[in-house]
């Protein structure tokens, strides 16, 4: 049984704070199905959250088989929570989304089980004949039954619907709506479904309609007419309008034993059964007991609010449902993420541009090579006259190879930044809602970020590798290429890393993007490497600038040629140490993937 006791819910701790629920009691006993119904933004989603424990409540409590859910989560396998969202990727087939849930969620010990599995629950949800089809060229009514099929792959004991039927033409809300009655008359579950129509009300066992976060009725659907006297399901909103919330919601603390004392029932004062306090003055136009009731209503509301005084025993506390371990989550998603890669097209095309195309950009300047540094032994000869001239075009040369290559340095550099922010700056932000249903589901946040972190490392190491090797034979870089290769991969990664964090802190995918951009469009003048910064600033600012590490590590590279006597002519900004350099982007890395983890580990539902 699935209890509410006075559950409130109040944002804030200000008196003025206008509470989003308050004192909501119920009760709703197993094989029920219920609707939550009631105007625009007076509590609907807001209360399924509370029972999921997607939103603290400050006020009552959640019971579910004698368990207080406001101190204790249910076991992932216990619920099912299908969200107004998608919840499944575009480019996936039906039964691969399927599947890859059932795997995220379920220990499966043998293959050919949990085959049998995946089919059986495309056939309670009506999608076996188009289980090959992508999600993305599916209709509404089919991405709700896909959003069904992905919660019953566990098989939960409770199910919480959040308007699964807006949006849908009347044929398909009929479809879903039997469907989720169907869904509650399995394994004896409970389906609490809230929604805006009021056109199906005869398939649920109970209605509970909400008023500005108060309770203004739960029961039957027959006597919902009565109660408010009305005739129509239509007339039911405009009908609450006419009072205030407080008073519904008095006024059904006051009738509601009447209303079952007619069927053979008292309520008893038990610990579960909230006060009656009496109103103020009695409605001109509540009704008192119905004459008639059948056998059906005797026992529905005696599943749905009986109570005791005796004191029940202890009920047993099940244990846990195994979630897959680490790496058996971290295959699912990687494999996952690999396919969604080669399926999408544009993606594929960016990457390819990005790895072919930014390399030639930089070769652009250097098509002929580095130019030669003459008179490398420093020996001037002729008169005075031509000793000076021969000086300073020595010195012209120098400064122009030195800028030369600085600049095709950090050319290298600040593309490869800005490839690390594409690949990571939407990697969280823009699936973050899926991600946040497959958490609730049990998907441990490790494991995601793992899965992110070894697909994108892929990634990184292919760009920086090309670059390398690309700008090295056409430009004829000196210097050890190894070094230059890890420097290279350690910028990139850096910046991937550091935007993935900032993809698992951003509300949406384009304010991730935005960040990102903004990240690399400061790396070059902060970098020092243009133009030296004042060394109070440089001081401050250096530690969190991978292109200053990612340019002077690679600079040093160069230190047995003539071509870093070159750079030095043409920068002011001291260089670092070519092991430091690399110390500190390891702690970007480092950093950054911490950053996503704990970004992960909190919640970003709205």
């Amino acid at each position: 049984m699935l209890e509410l006791r006075e559950l409130s819910l109040q944002l804030g701790q200000s008196n003025e704070d206008v509470p989003l629920l308050t004192e909501i009691s119920a009760r709703f006993s197993r094989q029920h199905y219920a609707a939550i119904v009631g105007p625009s933004g007076c509590g609907k989603s807001t209360l399924l959250k509370a029972i999921a424990g997607l939103s603290h409540v400050t006020g009552g409590h959640v019971l579910w088989e004698g368990r207080d859910l406001t101190e204790q989560d249910l076991d992932p396998h216990e619920i099912g929570y299908v969200p107004q969202f998608s919840i499944a990727y575009d480019l996936l087939t039906v039964r691969e989304s399927v599947e890859s849930a059932r795997r995220l969620r379920v220990v499966e010990t043998d293959a050919a089980p949990a085959d049998q599995r995946v089919e059986e629950i495309l056939a309670e949800v009506g999608l076996t004949e188009i289980s090959d089809r992508r999600v993305r060229v599916l209709s509404g009514g089919q991405k709700r039954r896909l959003a069904l099929a992905l919660e019953m792959v566990s098989t939960p004991h409770l199910l919480l619907c959040d308007e699964v039927t807006s949006g849908l033409d009347p044929k398909a809300e009929a479809e879903i709506t039997k469907l989720i009655y169907e869904l509650s008359r399995r394994d004896r579950r409970i389906v609490l479904s809230v929604t805006h129509s009021l056109r199906h009300l005869a398939l649920y066992d109970s209605i509970v309609v909400l008023h500005e976060g108060h309770l203004a009725y739960h029961g039957p659907h027959e006597f919902l007419f009565h109660y408010f006297n009305i005739e129509q399901p239509e007339e039911l909103f405009p009908r609450l309008a006419m009072r205030a919330a407080a008073d519904w919601h008095r006024s059904w603390l006051k009738h509601r034993g009447s209303y079952y004392a007619h069927f053979g029932f008292e309520e008893k004062a038990d610990a579960a059964t909230p006060p009656t306090p009496p109103p103020a003055e009695a409605p001109e136009d509540q009704p008192t007991v119905l004459e008639n009731a059948d056998a059906r209503m005797q026992r529905l509301i005696a599943g749905l609010y009986e109570s005791s005084t005796d004191t029940p025993s202890a009920p047993a506390v099940p244990q846990p449902a195994p979630t897959p371990a680490f790496a058996a989550q971290l295959r699912v998603l990687l494999a996952r993420r690999l396919r969604l890669f080669v399926r999408d097209r544009g993606q594929l095309a960016l990457q390819a541009a990005l790895l072919f195309g930014f390399p030639i950009l930089v070769v652009i300047f250097a098509l002929e090579g580095l130019p030669q540094i003459k008179n490398l032994n420093g020996v001037l000869s002729g008169n005075l006259l031509q000793q000076l001239q021969n000086q300073f075009t020595q010195e012209a040369e120098l400064m122009r190879t030195g800028s030369l290559v600085s600049g095709l340095i950090m050319f290298q550099v600040i593309l490869l930044a800005l490839m690390g922010s594409n690949n990571a700056a939407r990697e969280i932000a823009g699936e973050r809602l899926i991600f946040e249903k497959e958490k609730f589901a049990g998907l441990r946040p490790s494991a995601y970020v793992a899965s992110k972190a070894i697909f994108l490392g892929g990634l990184v190491l292919a760009q920086s590798l090309w670059m390398t090797i690309f700008v090295k034979w056409i430009v004829n870089f000196p210097g050890d290429a190894l070094s230059q290769l890890t420097l290279l991969t350690l910028v990139n990664a850096a910046l991937t890393a550091v935007c993935l964090g900032i993809s698992s802190l951003a509300r949406n995918a384009e304010q991730a993007s935005l960040l990102s951009v903004y990240l690399v469009g400061f790396q070059l003048p902060l970098s020092g490497a243009v133009l030296a910064l004042p060394s109070a600033i440089a001081w401050i600012t250096r530690p969190f600038i991978a292109s200053y590490w990612g340019w002077s590590g690679y600079v040093l590279t160069l230190r047995d040629t003539r071509f870093y006597e070159a750079v030095l002519k043409i920068t002011q900004t001291k260089l670092s140490g070519e092991a430091l350099c690399i110390w500190v982007l390891l702690c970007h890395v480092a950093l950054g993937l911490a950053v996503a983890y704990f970004g992960s580990k909190n919640s970003r539902w709205e």
